[in-house]
């Protein structure tokens, strides 16, 4: 079986974790070496030093979207990208928007989730990208309900953990960061469809919590050293 290293948390993680259970296909998930993806234990295996990392017959292969590729390409059936090209474009576009216009922006919120010590100057930048990045999706994604079509595919599995990550953590603090699922328009519509479909719940709901107890733990952390 093919072992996935990674904290749970990771929205990256979780990305490879719902790709492949969509897929049905067993991954291993072995502590990461040195409990820390920086610990000098991983970077004998995976000298990137971050998660996620899927051990191969006995080859470290890193980054998610590669793993996912990777996935695709080793058992394609059930597919988790489209057959038309234009729509598998379509869904690997979703997955590079998530990870190129919506990542960069999260860390950066991190230091201002407290409104008393919030800067408004360094956050009103963060949150025009990300209505940028909100924009564009909603611009690219095919017809739906999914991201491309009918099904869920690596686009939905890329961008469904990160609005989830941002659905716990940052919209409910930031009045200038309004939820793009809410409402009407066509992230609506995707969040619905996920939320429809079981697999796919289930996956976010999972990840859901493991996000809430992982900032529970932060803030923990942060309390005992203030």
């Amino acid at each position: 079986m093919m072992q996935l290293y990674g904290d749970p948390a990771s929205p990256y993680v979780s990305r490879v974790i719902m790709f492949a259970r969509l897929k049905g296909i067993p991954l291993g998930r072995p502590p990461v070496p040195g409990d820390n993806p920086r610990s000098d234990a991983y970077h004998q295996i995976n000298p990137i030093g971050k998660v996620p990392g899927l051990m191969v017959d006995g080859r470290m292969l890193p980054e998610s979207g590669v793993i996912c590729e990777y996935l695709e390409d080793v058992f394609p059936e059930p597919a988790g990208l489209p057959a038309a090209p234009l729509d598998r474009a379509t869904s690997r576009l979703i997955a590079r928007i998530t990870d190129l216009y919506i990542s960069p922006q999260f860390q950066p919120l991190l230091p201002h989730l407290d409104p008393a010590r919030r800067d408004s100057a360094a956050v009103a930048p963060l949150a025009a990208e990300l209505d940028k990045a909100f924009l564009s999706l909603a611009y690219f994604m095919g017809p739906g309900p999914f991201c491309v079509a009918e099904e869920p595919t690596l686009g939905d599995c890329t961008l469904g953990p990160y609005m989830q990550l941002l659905k716990n953590v940052i919209f409910p603090v930031f009045e200038s960061i309004p939820d793009p699922t809410v409402g009407e328009g066509r992230l609506a519509q995707w969040w619905q469809a996920l939320q429809g479909h079981a697999l796919c719940r289930e996956a976010l709901d999972a990840y859901g919590n493991v996000v809430d107890v992982f900032m529970a733990a932060n803030r923990e952390r942060l309390h005992e050293h203030s």
